[in-house]
């Protein structure tokens, strides 16, 4: 049996802050369900199911919240699944809810990351102790920084690329009212000159610590034809994992992440991605991560991926704009940053994505990772439903 063609009817986000003390975490989920199901005109008596993703419960100190936000996201009676794949979970959880619908699992579903980090502290709630990783190790940046300057050392990339991406980013994050960061005084000068966190890593160049919530409501071809909106189609989908640390592993370039993309393209019949897909929402939650994953991902070569940064491809108005929304680097609720990246791209396809809409758009990559470059999940997305 083919599987049913999947479609995103529905997006809905909250305004991404450092804080949001103005509601509990159940209000915040409902605030960007219902922005969702408004979207797509439905109500909560339209969903069949609801899967919802966050990155780990330590980072607010609530255990398996899901449990009681099924009230909240009007899941009572309903099937409710939680995803778990460490910052790719947002992506992962996106794919598991189109799974279902392709499936015919259930007709239309809600599907929802969030993450509310003011009531936590990720920056050392992600700093193990001795012996599971050495001393000093602060955060997220301390792990990849040095691969980041393994892929400076291989691909003989100037220092100043990191900075042209935090740059871009934070520029382009000044015309998404969603985003997190709005540094409408921001210069290139000014990110060369904040402080080095972790070598090379500038303050300026990392993604900052937010409150949000993401949403979207997916359904099969019956419903995207009750649709008020041109639905964004998903045109394929994929998850990949490996360990954190095992003999021969590539940190550069992990090979999960290029065998995601890889199973992705196939599926949507993609045989040059540098030409054939318009705008990519990719995970970046530290600067040098955009060359990095260029490569990875197929649209440059081994060291080429700095190189189409630097001559602006990547700008919001070059050849490949990459995170046309701000991407991580504005606005990072880690729970909800990769559905953030499938949701954006799903935005762009459907043509509303506001003042950051790229022109023409027509195939769009959402792209995540999580732990330590350990978790990928990837779903490019169309405005014409994929091949039968």
């Amino acid at each position: 049996m083919s599987k049913e063609p999947v479609a995103v009817v529905g997006i809905g986000q909250t305004r991404h802050v450092a804080a949001r003390k103005d509601v509990s975490i159940a209000g915040l989920v409902r605030e960007a369900a219902l922005r969702a199901l408004a979207d797509a005109e439905l109500t909560w008596a339209d969903i069949d199911a609801v899967v919802i993703g966050k990155a780990p419960d330590f980072f607010e100190g609530v255990m398996m919240p899901e449990l009681y936000l099924a009230d909240a996201l009007g899941a009572v009676g309903k099937p409710m699944l939680r995803v778990h794949t460490a910052g790719s979970v947002g992506g992962s959880t996106a794919l598991v809810a189109a799974n279902l619908v392709a499936a015919r699992v259930h007709g239309t579903v809600l599907t929802l990351a969030f993450e509310k980090q003011s009531e936590s502290n990720a920056m050392w709630g992600l700093s193990l102790p001795v012996p599971f990783q050495q001393p000093l190790l602060a955060g997220a940046g301390g792990f990849f920084a040095p691969h980041v300057r393994a892929y400076i050392r291989r691909t003989g990339a100037p220092d100043t690329v990191g900075s042209l991406v935090a740059y871009k980013d934070r520029r382009n994050a000044l015309k998404n009212p969603y985003a997190h960061l709005h540094e409408h005084d921001l210069t290139l000068e000014k990110v060369q000159a904040s402080p080095m966190l972790w070598d090379p890593v500038r303050y300026s160049e990392t993604c900052p610590s937010s409150d949000g919530a993401c949403a979207m409501v997916l359904t099969g071809r019956a419903g995207a034809e009750r649709a008020p909106h041109p639905p964004a189609w998903v045109h394929g989908g994929a998850m990949r994992s490996e360990p954190t640390l095992f003999a021969g592993k590539d940190a550069v370039s992990p090979r999960a992440g290029r065998d995601c993309a890889a199973d992705v393209y196939r599926q949507a019949g993609v045989t040059d991605p540098r030409r054939e897909i318009d705008v990519v929402e990719m995970y970046v939650p530290f600067s040098w991560y955009e060359p990095m994953w260029l490569e990875n991902l197929g649209f440059a070569e081994e060291g080429g991926g700095w190189k189409l940064t630097e001559s602006g491809v990547t700008e919001l108005d070059g050849d490949l704009p990459v995170n046309p929304s701000g991407g991580v680097l504005s606005t990072n609720p880690i729970g909800a940053s990769g559905m953030l990246r499938f949701a954006e791209a799903a935005l762009q396809v459907r043509g509303q994505a506001g003042e950051h809409q790229v022109t023409g758009a027509r195939r769009a990559l959402g792209h995540a990772y999580g732990g330590g470059s350990q978790f990928f999940s990837m779903w490019l997305v169309g405005a014409e439903p994929p091949a039968s």
